[in-house]
C-alpha cells in the first residue's frame, strides 16, 4: 500500500466583477465589494488606480495645502475624492475645490460635479490620455469652470490651465506655467511651482 498522498486544495481562480448590461453606475462604486482604493467609473467601466509616484504625491500635497490656504473661507479643498458627472461617470480628480455647503457628512463619498469650482489632475504615465483627453470632456460637461493639469517635465512641475467657455461648453487654454503660477480665478493664487520638486531633491532622485 503506497504512502498516503496529500491533496492540495485547488487554487481558487480570481473572481472579477461582471458588469451588468449597460455598465456599472455611479452608485455601484459605494456597494461593490473589494474594490481597490481610488477606483473610478469612466463610461460605465471601472478604472483602477495605478501605483502612485513620488511626483504625484508631492504635487497633490502641494496643491491641496496651498489652495486650502489661499481659498476664501467658504470653499473646501479635497484630495482624491470622487465627483458625480452623470450616471455612468464618477471620476476622482486629484484635487477639487467645492463650496462648503456640499459637505454634509463625515461618511460622504462624493460631491456633485456641477458644484466643483476647480478640478486638478496630476498626470502619470498611465493616466496621460485620460487626463489630457477623456477627463477634460467629462469635467466640462459637468460645468466645472476651471481645470488644471499638472505634468512632470524632467523633474519640474508644469501646470496647464483651462477655463470653460460658456458659449461652447468646452475648455480653452488660458496659460502654461513653469516656475511660478499666478492666476486670479477661481480665486487669486501665487504659487512657487519649484517647491513641488526642489532642485536638490529632484537631482538626488534622478
Amino acid at each position: 500500500m503506497g504512502a498516503p498522498t496529500s491533496i492540495e486544495p485547488a487554487a481558487s481562480e480570481p473572481r472579477w466583477a461582471v458588469p451588468p448590461e449597460g455598465g456599472w453606475t455611479a452608485d455601484d462604486l459605494d456597494t461593490l465589494p473589494n474594490l481597490p482604493p481610488h477606483t473610478e467609473l469612466i463610461d460605465g467601466s471601472l478604472v483602477f488606480a495605478c501605483p502612485q509616484t513620488l511626483f504625484h504625491s508631492w504635487a497633490i500635497t502641494f496643491f491641496g495645502e496651498h489652495l486650502r490656504a489661499a481659498a476664501p473661507s467658504a470653499p473646501e479643498t479635497l484630495s482624491r475624492f470622487t465627483i458625480d458627472v452623470d450616471r455612468y461617470n464618477r471620476p476622482e480628480p486629484d484635487v477639487i475645490v467645492v463650496p462648503r455647503s456640499v459637505i454634509r457628512s463625515m461618511d460622504q463619498t462624493r460631491v456633485p460635479g456641477h458644484s466643483v469650482a476647480l478640478a486638478i489632475e496630476v498626470v502619470s504615465r498611465e493616466t496621460l490620455t485620460r487626463d489630457r483627453e477623456t477627463k477634460p470632456v467629462k469635467y466640462a460637461r459637468a460645468t466645472i469652470p476651471h481645470y488644471w493639469r499638472v505634468e512632470n517635465h524632467d523633474g519640474r512641475a508644469v501646470v496647464y490651465v483651462f477655463e470653460r467657455e460658456p458659449a461652447t461648453g468646452a475648455y480653452t487654454s488660458t496659460g502654461i506655467f513653469h516656475d511660478r503660477m499666478k492666476v486670479s480665478v477661481p480665486f487669486p493664487v501665487d504659487l512657487d511651482l519649484t517647491a513641488i520638486t526642489p532642485r536638490r531633491r529632484a537631482a538626488d532622485l534622478g
